[in-house]
């Protein structure tokens, strides 16, 4: 197989490159998943893609091969669906809350898998934070499909998932640069679409992206701008939180543009031990839970079918926690 084709197409810069259609991107991605592709190639369709940017059907294609590629889990028994929280960012300066975010659900019997990296590259990560807390990584996909049925909480790490696009994702460590697989590792739900995927972008352009590639795939999702990338809410002012499901995105939560009145009590330092440590007395009732965390935690208690409406469920997530509900604002944003 010529890989000089593609890269004729894509590596034109980001004025005179081609997208590839939905098909030639889906048989490039695998062959690239597969280690088919010698360095040299390998690196200019990587690199080319970086400059030009992923239209939406590129990621549709890439998406499609890696999840031929994918180990595939059972959705629990019952009708709330599970929730999944990529984690692949850590904490480098604000205090990395979701493992908050996954005990929380987890505490209202709403399954959790969360899949991520196990390295931090100098960062603190889910992991290390869930370490601190006593839930370790699973080591196998059936591992994670247990500990998801009798504990209602699994973390996976990405290597079990998907090794093609782990080994795709640890190129940035040798070219310097992201890649696709950055973004389609936010986009991975294990249950074949049946989960809840909370889905975190940095940027406006992946946050739009992100949005019509579920819109597309009739998916279900929670839409938010993420903490250093991370999938909770910024517990200091609430991103826009949007809800897309069956064709449609609706907004839960408006984004928070006003001046903090007061700061939230939130962790002295970044640490995996603080982080844990304050996690627990969250749990414990012993702090409050921030109120831009609650508001997630409503959404996801609607998006799973815990709650029938977003009322109900910012009224459950108030007499759990004590926070007080924020008004939400169902304004259709697409379709």
């Amino acid at each position: 197989m010529s890989y000089a084709q593609y890269i004729k197409e894509i590596g034109r810069g980001a004025q005179g490159a081609r997208d590839l259609p939905m098909e030639d991107a889906k048989r490039l991605y695998a062959a690239m998943l597969d280690g088919g592709l010698p360095d040299l190639e390998l690196g200019a369709i990587l690199l080319g893609l970086r400059v030009k940017g992923e239209s939406l059907e590129e990621m549709l294609g890439f998406l499609a091969a890696t999840e031929d590629r994918t180990q595939w889990m059972q959705r629990p028994h019952g009708r709330v669906r599970p929730v999944v929280l990529p984690t692949y960012n850590g904490a480098r300066k604000e205090a990395n809350l979701t493992p908050l975010l996954a005990m929380m659900l987890q505490r209202f019997g709403v399954p959790v898998l969360v899949h991520g990296l196990l390295e931090g590259f100098g960062r603190i990560t889910t992991g290390h934070v869930f370490r601190e807390l006593g839930v370790l990584p699973s080591t196998s996909i059936n591992q994670a499909q247990t500990a998801l049925e009798q504990r209602g909480l699994a973390f996976v790490p990405l290597s079990a998932i998907s090794p093609g696009i782990h080994n795709l994702l640890a190129l940035r460590a040798r070219m310097g640069i992201r890649n696709s697989a950055h973004s389609l590792v936010k986009m991975i739900d294990p249950f074949r679409g049946e989960g809840v995927l909370i889905a975190a972008a940095t940027h406006p352009e992946f946050m739009e992206l992100t949005r019509d590639v579920q819109l597309t795939l009739n998916r279900t999702a929670i839409l938010l701008r993420g903490t250093e990338g991370e999938p909770f809410a910024n517990p200091k002012r609430r991103p826009r939180l949007e809800y897309i499901h069956e064709g449609q995105c609706d907004v839960l939560f408006e984004a928070e543009h006003d001046s903090l009145r007061a700061l939230p009590n939130l962790p002295e330092a970044i640490d995996a031990s603080t982080t844990a440590a304050w996690i627990r007395r969250v749990l414990d009732h012993q702090l409050p839970l921030p109120k831009p965390i609650a508001n997630q935690l409503a959404c996801c208690l609607l998006a799973s079918g815990y709650a029938e409406d977003l009322n109900q469920a910012k009224a459950i997530v108030a007499v759990e926690t004590g926070v007080l509900p924020t008004n939400g604002s169902q304004a259709l944003v697409g379709n």
